[in-house]
């Protein structure tokens, strides 16, 4: 038989095991609050009351007078319970802060989480992955399916920086960066030759008068690798790359953007537009401006520029070589003065901002020098923005081939980047031609 709770009312005090749990009916006040002496009421001690009620039964139906206080019970639970959700509320309210509420704000700068980063490092300097270097293959539009992985942002931000650096024309003409490869197309327009016309009242025009001819560019993603001597990976020795000072991602940065960036400066400047991007100065659409003399005279570069309609010039640029601008900065004007303005600062003075018949120079090594008797296009200049896009597919994917040179104790890595250009608008810029005299 289950021990029986001895349950005791008195002055309309319950009292279970000699404990006073708190008066009978009504809500008059807890006996622990009124008698300084008397145990305190807990949930435990009237859960321990409600289990000795239904105890004492054994079984049986309770009791009308088990029944009233059983609930009597429950009534003061809920009671303590909420006392005990109240108290909690309010302490929360008067604790008081330490230091003042703006204390709890943070308001410096967020950190920088560099997990990513430092797995790819990892990547980079054995070639083995874990989960988060995974993620990066998770992260791109069209995941690369032979063992490459996404180069992270920063990174590809860096890389793409050095492949617009390398060529000068790049960082001048107008660049569109997508996601994915797919060819991009848009309309063109070329409504110059037409006019308005003027009619007397009431009669229909008699004459002149066009319909809009719409043409369409296509840029697509030619995918570039960037390839060491005879065409094979760049290699770096082991003992290289397990040295943790040394800077793994700055070298892959800087070699293989190197490498790709030499063949796309060639393209931006004369590509073929079938195998490889449409040059700046291909196509037979491309206007151009011709030289006759053994170098650039001062009325050849003057006639070049008016060559260009006024409403491009305002952002026109110069481009051509380095070899080309030695010639061109021998070249005086009518009173001696250099047409180059750092030519006139003096030998003493450092690097200026070049400018030729108050127009901006943009040295491209991609194009070929100015020669005498050759016919070879050899500049431009215009407003290359608008003249000229390239397209460069954002994802940039890199193996690193830590088996086929093991023997040599060297690792291997492969950049693959995919890119595209084309004359938009060949009406904002002049080729510059040399002929045969």
């Amino acid at each position: 038989m289950n021990a029986t709770a001895l349950i005791d009312r008195r002055d309309d005090v319950l009292t279970i095991n000699g404990v006073p749990v708190g008066p009978l009916f009504g809500s008059e006040p807890n006996p622990a609050e009124t008698d300084p002496g008397a145990p305190p009421v807990t949930v435990e001690e009237i859960l321990a009351a409600l289990q000795s009620i239904i105890d004492a039964a054994e079984g049986r139906p309770l009791s009308e007078d088990e029944i009233k206080r059983y609930e009597t019970l429950e009534g003061q639970l809920r009671t303590v319970q909420r006392s005990a959700e109240i108290r909690s509320r309010q302490a929360a309210y008067t604790t008081p802060v330490p230091g003042g509420l703006a204390s709890v704000v943070h308001t410096g700068a967020v950190r920088r989480d560099d997990t990513l980063e430092r797995a790819f490092d990892h990547y980079l300097r054995t070639g083995r992955e874990n989960q988060d270097i995974t993620e990066l293959r998770a992260q791109g539009t069209s995941p690369d399916t032979a063992g490459g992985f996404l180069v992270p942002e920063t990174m590809r931000q860096k890389l793409t920086e050095r492949l617009k650096a390398f060529g000068g024309l790049a960082s001048a003409v107008e660049e569109i960066v997508t996601t994915s490869g797919e060819p991009l197309r848009w309309p063109t327009l070329d409504d110059t030759a037409n006019v308005g016309v003027i009619t007397p009242e009431n009669t229909a025009p008699a004459s002149g008068g066009a319909d809009l001819v719409f043409g369409e560019k296509t840029l697509g993603a030619f995918k570039y690798v960037a390839p060491g001597a005879n065409n094979l990976p760049l290699r770096v020795s082991v003992e290289l790359l397990q040295d943790s000072a040394f800077d793994i991602q700055a070298l892959v940065e800087r070699k293989l953007g190197e490498r790709i960036g030499r063949r796309q400066a060639l393209d931006w400047v004369s590509g073929n537009g079938t195998t490889e991007p449409f040059g700046i100065d291909t196509g037979t659409t491309v206007a151009v401006d011709t030289f006759d003399a053994a170098t650039p005279t001062y009325d050849e570069l003057v006639d070049a520029v008016h060559q260009v309609d006024p409403a491009y010039r305002a952002a026109a640029v110069w481009t051509f070589n380095d070899q080309t601008l030695a010639q061109i900065e021998r070249l005086v004007d009518g009173s001696g003065r250099p047409l180059l303005n750092p030519a006139a600062e003096g030998i003493s003075s450092g690097p200026a901002n070049t400018t030729l018949l108050g127009y901006p120079v943009i040295i491209d090594q991609a194009w070929p020098t100015y020669a005498d008797a050759t016919t070879g296009r050899w500049g431009a200049f215009g407003d290359l923005r608008s003249g000229y896009v390239i397209r460069r597919v954002k994802d940039l994917t890199l193996i690193v081939n830590p088996y086929s040179r093991a023997n040599e104790g060297q690792v291997e890595y492969t950049l693959w980047a995919r890119a595209d250009g084309v004359p938009q608008d060949t009406n904002a810029y002049r080729v510059l031609i040399n002929e045969t005299a």
